[in-house]
């Protein structure tokens, strides 16, 4: 048998084919009609719809121009535009005046503008996607020797979700007056919000007062000593966001507005999902968690677990418990969770527990932390989300009179506190306070032991050590330790700090 000839059944190259990336002119030319003949069509897409979405270049510039001329009152037609334009512009035999005069005559209705609108923003998010399909091809083809596949993965998974979330790709520079639109967008949807709250409402009343909620964008750290409850407070706060939430209109890409509350995800990287959701139904039901897990429970508690776990079910709450997670991999999981069904809170419990890159991890503990805060950060912009991440502190609290955590605390403190726009402290006197039990026959000692223990008892203090954009201070909340839950402090046993 003659070898294989792999030549033998290669035919001839076939001819190349070209295809012009989605686009309709006709759409971008009704909605630019409609907007020139009746300047309020330009409301009915200015929420969604910007400049860089058209393919027309002419196109792109009278939509910027138009949106100039309404946003300062003025009146946007064939007349007052074309002063702005190239005179010498030929556009399929047209010129720059019988063009826009086509526009304005072949001019859809304002009550259609927004279907072309949309039709307009779809073509643009898949040129969009064509360009990373293309970005993912030769990526593959050229990939250097020490680019794992996983880390090509995580790159496309990034640039996908840039386009499902905002339309964009790659951007650049933004004019600052968009910031200011951005700016008035979230006092307003505060006004609307109940409670009055430009972030998310965490549940707990004085907390909210002192920072307007859970900022978007915002790398949150809550750190204190093992005991004092920082995954119960982050559990309660997480519950409490996915409780509260209530969907708002579809948006043009399809995903839905948050009217209040949030969708939650949550890293837990020490405790098992079950473990986390015992803790839960603990919480809300009432009945100690060791209980349930021993099944020391009656009827009347199973009817109970039951009805909680109805509702929990129906929840917009989401667990991760994968262990040993890179913050590359946690950055990807949280992409796909927002694009999939949606992320306002990322909770990550804890930071310690997360890996950095192999470089960072070589150079020592300290760069690799600095590395997870700094992307955490990042991953909090690029989502547009408040990011809650537990903390661990070091051991030098033990040792001082007044156990109060401090800045100073925080392990590998020097790029959580710079990265952070909020540092909370949890801090509970009760716990400290049963290690100091003197012995009865003390009788002088144990009576103030005792009365001190009744000053607090079920308290804790919340401990605000740095936020950007408002006061520090300290918020005192009430701790039911049998059930992990903290809560808003009775009016009457507050006090002044």
């Amino acid at each position: 048998m003659p070898p294989f000839d792999s030549t033998a059944r290669k035919q001839a190259p076939a001819e190349p084919r070209y295809r012009t990336p989605p686009h309709s002119i006709e759409a971008e030319q009704g909605l630019l009609g409609a907007i020139l003949v009746n300047n309020e069509a330009f409301y009915s897409v200015s929420s969604f719809l910007e400049p860089k979405h058209f393919f027309e270049p002419i196109h792109q510039r009278i939509f910027e121009l138009t949106g100039e001329f309404v946003r300062a009152g003025k009146v946007a037609n064939p007349v007052t535009l074309k002063t702005f334009l190239p005179h010498d512009l030929d556009i399929a035999g047209l010129s720059l005046n019988q063009y826009l005069a086509r526009l304005a005559a072949e001019a859809t209705t304002v009550i259609n503008a927004k279907d072309y609108g949309q039709a307009v923003y779809r073509d643009s998010m898949l040129r969009s996607l064509i360009t990373v399909g293309a970005d993912a091809v030769n990526l593959a083809y050229d990939a250097p020797v020490d680019t794992t596949p996983l880390k090509l993965i995580e790159e496309i998974e990034k640039q996908l979700y840039e386009i499902a979330s905002t339309g964009r790709y790659e951007s650049g520079f933004q004019h600052f007056a968009q910031a200011l639109k951005t700016a008035v967008d979230m006092a307003a949807n505060a006004y609307q919000r109940e409670g009055g709250l430009s972030g998310l409402a965490t549940g707990l009343a004085d907390l909210d007062s002192r920072m307007g909620g859970l900022q978007p964008s915002d790398l949150i750290i809550l750190a204190g000593r093992p005991g004092m409850g920082k995954t119960a407070l982050a559990t309660n706060i997480a519950y409490n966001i996915a409780k509260a939430f209530k969907q708002g209109d579809v948006r043009p890409d399809g995903s839905h507005e948050t009217m209040n509350g949030g969708v939650v995800g949550f890293f837990s990287l020490e405790m098992s999902a079950e473990q986390l959701a015992t803790r839960i139904i603990a919480e809300r039901t009432g009945i100690p968690s060791n209980k349930i897990r021993r099944g020391a429970i009656d009827e009347s508690d199973f009817e109970k677990i039951r009805d909680v776990t109805v509702e929990l079910q129906h929840l917009p709450f989401h667990v991760d418990e994968t262990g040993g997670l890179s913050i590359a991999q946690l950055a990807a999981r949280a992409r796909r969770l927002k694009r999939q069904v949606g992320l306002d809170l990322l909770v990550v419990d804890y930071l310690q527990l997360l890996q950095g890159s192999s470089h960072r991890a070589s150079e020592g503990r300290v760069h690799e932390i600095t590395e997870i805060t700094t992307n955490l950060k990042a991953l909090a912009k690029e989502l547009g989300i408040p990011i809650l991440a537990l903390s661990q502190l070091s051991r030098q609290v033990e040792g001082r009179e007044d156990k109060r955590p401090q800045l100073s605390d925080l392990r590998e403190s020097g790029s959580i506190e710079q990265d952070a726009d909020v540092v909370l402290f949890v801090f509970r006197e009760e716990y400290y306070h049963q290690m100091r039990k003197p012995t009865e026959a003390n009788k002088e000692k144990f009576a103030e032991w005792m009365a001190e223990g009744e000053r607090v008892e079920g308290k804790a203090e919340l401990i605000i050590g740095k936020q950007r954009h408002g006061p520090t201070g300290t918020v005192e909340l009430q701790f039911d330790a049998a059930v992990t839950r903290f809560g808003n402090l009775d009016t009457a046993h507050r006090r002044d700090f």
